[in-house]
């Protein structure tokens, strides 16, 4: 589970020389567009909110929590851009294809799509239902797919609008636009390695990875000006822990429920929403095709690709032995 794996990053992170994206000035690259992001009441959502109005880009926010989206919204209030919102459950498609239409018809044009949304359950195979699994896919991996079918057309569209003139040119290879066009979507640290516990979490974040790296090979080949980037964030600050669903069969395989759980869970949860935020639109301004956010998410997709077909056991042996070299705080000193 999330714990045991970040908890070995964590006490392996200081060793571990991994180098932050450079900083510069990507606001030009946002300034004057269109974003719309789903489950922007919260977490990474309101934070890519907030960053992108602060640079000057129009959004249009989307969360199934009118309170958080409305307290979202209000952050935002002083930034000269403008802000429309829409309660959405982002596994309705007829509701994300009408919420795509809304945008359109209230900004006039759209420039990216974050499929942020997401939600968790903790269950064995054997112990999940059905419908458990229905909710998180219908949630992760179709709510991706419904918010990158009905903006993809939409973002082409306005990108194309900007297209410079182009009829002395032979060759697609050499198409300009002065606008950008990206679909986000967030994958997650377990869209690189499986864990018990969360076969459902982590099909539908598997599913969200080839969705978009095949999206964004045909986006390539069109030379279309619009691109796409997958996220894979580790342990980042946000509700996702409170708002997850389980059951007890995860006592089965020595994992603990209820509240504790919860807030052990937590704990480890480090990295800061804000700057996960701002690490996502750098990769999208720079045209990363993907982004791994936080040392735990790099270590751990490092010890995937080394060890492909034994990196759980590999992953289990550096948490042992990490807790064997952390040190007793508890331990008292010898006075002898």
């Amino acid at each position: 589970m999330l714990n045991n794996v970040t908890a070995m990053a964590s006490s392996l992170r200081q060793h571990l020389p991994f180098s932050s994206n450079e900083d510069h000035d990507i606001a030009p690259y946002y300034r004057d567009h269109v974003a719309a992001i789903t489950g922007a009441g919260s977490g990474m959502g309101r934070e890519l909110a907030i960053h992108l109005a602060q640079m000057g880009c129009h959004v249009a926010l989307s969360d199934i929590n009118a309170e958080q989206l409305t307290q979202t919204k209000d952050l935002l209030v002083g930034y000269d851009i403008k802000v429309t919102t829409t309660i959405l459950d982002v596994s309705d498609n007829k509701a994300v294809e009408a919420w795509a239409d809304e945008v359109m018809s209230n900004h006039g044009k759209v420039n990216f799509i974050f499929n942020n949304a997401g939600v968790a359950l903790y269950s064995t195979v054997e112990g999940s239902s059905i419908s458990e699994l229905e909710w998180v896919m219908d949630i992760n991996f179709w709510g991706v797919v419904y918010g990158t079918k009905a903006f993809l057309p939409l973002i082409k569209d306005s990108v194309k609008q900007s297209e410079t003139d182009t009829s002395n040119s032979k060759s697609s290879k050499s198409r300009q636009f002065n606008e950008h066009g990206h679909i986000v979507n967030i994958s997650s640290l377990f869209g690189l390695t499986a864990q018990p516990s969360q076969s459902a979490y982590n099909a539908s974040k598997f599913a969200v990875r080839g969705f978009t790296e095949s999206l964004r090979q045909e986006l390539d080949i069109q030379r279309c000006g619009v691109s796409a980037t997958c996220i894979h964030p580790g342990g980042i600050k946000t509700n996702i822990a409170n708002s997850a669903r389980g059951n007890d069969s995860i006592n089965d395989i020595g994992m603990r429920t209820g509240p504790k759980a919860i807030r052990s869970f937590n704990k480890f949860l480090k990295f800061d929403a804000s700057e996960a935020a701002w690490i996502i639109l750098h990769a999208t301004a720079t045209n990363q095709p993907r982004c791994l956010i936080g040392n735990d998410a790099k270590m751990i997709d490092t010890v995937q690709r080394i060890f492909p077909a034994s990196y759980s056991q590999v992953l289990n042996d550096v948490n042992k032995l990490s807790r064997k070299l952390k040190p007793h705080r508890n331990k008292k000193p010898n006075t002898a």
